[in-house]
């Protein structure tokens, strides 16, 4: 396994382990700051909104810088926020010192996507993103229950150090093993919003952002959301956690070969329909633990199962802007992450945790909608350019 691959898989193992893992540790950080759980779910959403909106920015912004310096003050960003927020005396520091944390992973992500590309063979490429992205899709599956796990037995401060740890581990191999690495072509920042004027495009993104919003409205509050059976139990929370990211990894494994076989749209489509059925029995399949593991493999794998799809539609459509394309479907990911957290916090107060299944079955509903109109509006492209050419 090539060492510079492996550790921006790290990295991005400790960025996804920060976006996933104060799900795990949520009732504790709100008895600690005294708020209650749906505030406390807002830093979950202030760093995934941060991330959103300076990921593009900042991979424009610092399009010159070398590639090495910009992970490890990337890395260095985010370890000390992460540190401050393991002591941040009261709830609005706390606040901060996420926002500091996407500014980190803002700097980070798109920087070792690119990276990873750049250091090996043109032949090689797809091997080299698989396992820097491998490292975020990793961290449901192993980074969050861990970091639960560690919260549960201890405090949740000791998972934001666990956190930092990790990426401290991450820049020390960016350090001994990175270097020379080419600098990518720049593109300015508006170029890279520039598809967002195409309505397809637009339909495309709102898909992944209205079904992550969905996924995450549970996700963020899963400890109260499976509190009857939970019942404060450490480790039975960082079990169902592991299947939750386990099923996720499965389904992503799995994508390639499933797309070539029935093809992204009825994927995306399946999965979003597995979501609302899974969800609208979320009340009932919450009662007992056998029904809850079921309803969260399936959670998992639909769940995870829409982004390789979905990067797909994205490239498939337009070839030649496909990293422009995939930059914004990131920053879409994120700003659903960013909206479940809202939608959660109303829906615990609305119509309680058990009962979290029936918000988030909206915007899944919504994000089918969008996603048929993406397709419709494609087929009626296609058609245009067909006859089009007929004429010719």
């Amino acid at each position: 396994m090539d060492k510079r691959l492996v550790s921006l898989a790290l990295g991005m193992f400790a960025l996804g382990t920060d976006s996933y893992v104060i799900a795990g540790v949520l009732p504790e950080m709100a008895r600690s700051f005294d708020v209650d759980v749906g505030t406390a779910g807002q830093l979950t959403s202030v760093y995934a909104i941060t991330f959103a909106l300076l990921a593009p920015t900042i991979a424009a912004v610092a399009a010159g810088m070398p590639r090495k310096t910009l992970l490890l003050s990337a890395l260095a960003v985010f370890v000390l926020a992460n540190l401050a927020t393991a002591v941040a005396p009261n709830f609005a520091n706390a606040m901060l010192t996420r926002v500091a944390a996407g500014v980190g992973g803002a700097m980070f992500s798109p920087t070792a996507t690119s990276a990873g590309a750049a250091i090996v063979p043109p032949e090689r490429r797809g091997h080299a993103l698989a396992i820097v992205v491998a490292g975020l899709s990793a961290a449901t599956a192993l980074g969050s229950p861990l970091g639960a796990v560690i919260g549960g037995l201890g405090d949740w401060r000791w998972t934001m150090v666990f956190v930092s740890a990790l990426a401290c581990v991450a820049a020390l191999g960016v350090w001994a093993f990175l270097s020379d690495i080419p600098l990518p072509p720049a593109v300015s920042l508006a170029r890279r919003l520039a598809p967002l004027a195409d309505s397809c495009v637009v339909l495309m993104l709102a898909t992944t952002l209205l079904a992550m919003a969905g996924i995450f409205t549970v996700y963020t509050y899963f400890a109260v959301a499976f509190d009857r059976v939970i019942h404060g139990d450490t480790l039975l929370l960082g079990g169902l956690l592991v299947l939750w990211g386990a099923a996720g990894t499965m389904a992503n494994l799995m994508a390639g070969r499933l797309i070539d076989a029935w093809g992204s749209r009825r994927m995306v489509v399946g999965a979003l329909a597995v979501l609302v059925a899974d969800f609208a029995l979320l009340p009932w399949s919450g009662n007992h633990l056998w029904s809850s593991a079921i309803a969260i493999l399936a959670w998992g794998a639909a769940g995870w199962g829409i982004l390789v799809p979905q990067q797909h539609r994205m490239v498939s459509f337009n070839p030649s802007i496909a990293p422009v394309l995939l930059g914004l479907n990131s920053s879409g990911v994120f700003l659903g992450v960013t909206s479940a957290g809202v939608l959660g916090a109303i829906g615990l107060h609305a119509v309680g945790a058990q009962n979290l299944g029936y918000v988030a079955i909206v915007p899944l509903l919504l994000g089918l909608v969008a996603s048929e109109a993406a397709s419709r509006q494609v087929r009626v492209a296609e058609r245009a350019e067909c006859s089009g050419r007929a004429m010719a």
